[in-house]
């Protein structure tokens, strides 16, 4: 397995790392034991670093990742957590929460569902409008002190967030979303990452499966939040089929799948990038971790941007009002 540096002052990790996120129902029903064998495919094939949320199926994904690790030894996998979203009964949405007081909170009811000792990486899934992210980032540094937490990260925030966060404690990577279809990043978010020894951990680089390969218009199923994002309905759908077909050109051409150049170009854009891949079956696993044998050109990427240009995409969730978004604390 190939690694990769996570940020100035983070861990080294796997070039893929797995995200749990599907595992516990956002894209409709999973298989328990199909997510289980799918984790220990992925360990035993040198991934490292398993990423989740604790309001991943409202404790569900960390209960899921917990019994597949208990017989795993502690030092093997890196974990990363999200953190502060707040769910309901019913299943819904919160808002979110990441004062200091909650931040212990969270953290500790993550670490009893994950039967762990510390979280490798803690980071706040989303900015909370009423806390400064200065407090925030100031209680994860006291779990860091008092051994729970090894590392911090961030999610989804834009680069005045970023500079604040980094100027209480070392930030080991930001994760966010980054694709063929969706670049936003690049304009000023991962130059500041750059200046500031901050890694990315991509998720999305498949689009939500919508540049897999595998996507058509009858895919999404009961209990799939992907019905309701913009990419994926009538209107932007065709047109971003179009561009998933351009793709399977270049990848038949190269003789891999659509997936794994899809992959193989987001790991592409910087040895800083570590892409990770949400499969929950272990032929998606697999596929994914052939993207690891794909060599892309300098030609072969300006083919790939030519075809799928920056913008091209439909619907893609991070225009530039989602991206001014990301800095949207209230002014303290």
């Amino acid at each position: 397995m190939q690694h990769r540096q996570l940020g100035a002052t983070g861990p080294r990790v796997s070039a893929l790392g797995l995200g749990c996120m599907g595992m516990s129902g956002m894209y409709g029903p999973s298989d328990r034991a199909e997510s289980v064998a799918t984790i220990h495919a992925a360990l035993d094939a040198g991934i490292d670093l398993l990423d989740t949320g604790d309001f991943y199926g409202m404790g569900h994904n960390e209960m899921l990742i917990g019994e597949a690790l208990k017989n795993v030894p502690r030092d093997k996998v890196l974990i990363s957590v999200k953190f502060g979203a707040l769910r309901d009964p019913g299943n819904g949405w919160g808002g979110n929460d990441t004062r200091p007081a909650a931040v212990k909170n969270f953290l500790g009811y993550t670490l009893q569902r994950l039967g762990v000792d510390h979280i490798d990486v803690y980071r706040p899934a989303r900015l909370d409008p009423n806390v400064p992210i200065e407090d925030t980032i100031g209680a994860i540094a006291d779990m860091v002190k008092a051994g729970y937490v090894r590392h911090i990260g961030l999610s989804e925030v834009g680069p005045e967030t970023i500079r604040r966060a980094a100027a209480v404690h070392p930030i080991a990577d930001l994760q966010i979303e980054y694709s063929l279809i969706s670049r936003g990043i690049e304009d000023a978010i991962l130059p500041t990452c750059r200046e500031l020894g901050i890694g990315i951990t991509a998720y999305g680089v498949l689009s939500r499966g919508l540049i897999s390969g595998h996507w058509d218009k009858d895919s999404a199923r009961k209990g799939d939040f992907r019905a309701m994002s913009p990419r994926f309905q009538a209107g932007n759908v065709d047109h971003n089929l179009a561009l998933v077909e351009a793709l399977r050109g270049i990848a038949e051409r190269k003789q891999v799948s659509v997936a794994q150049l899809a992959i193989a170009w987001v790991a592409a854009q910087g040895e800083d990038i570590v892409p990770l891949v949400g499969a929950r079956r272990r032929d998606r696993l697999q596929e994914a971790l052939g993207s690891l044998d794909v060599s892309l050109s300098a030609d072969d990427l300006a083919t790939i941007e030519a075809a799928v240009p920056k913008g091209a995409a439909a619907g893609d969730r991070y225009a530039a009002a989602q991206m001014a978004h990301l800095d949207s604390e209230r002014p303290h």
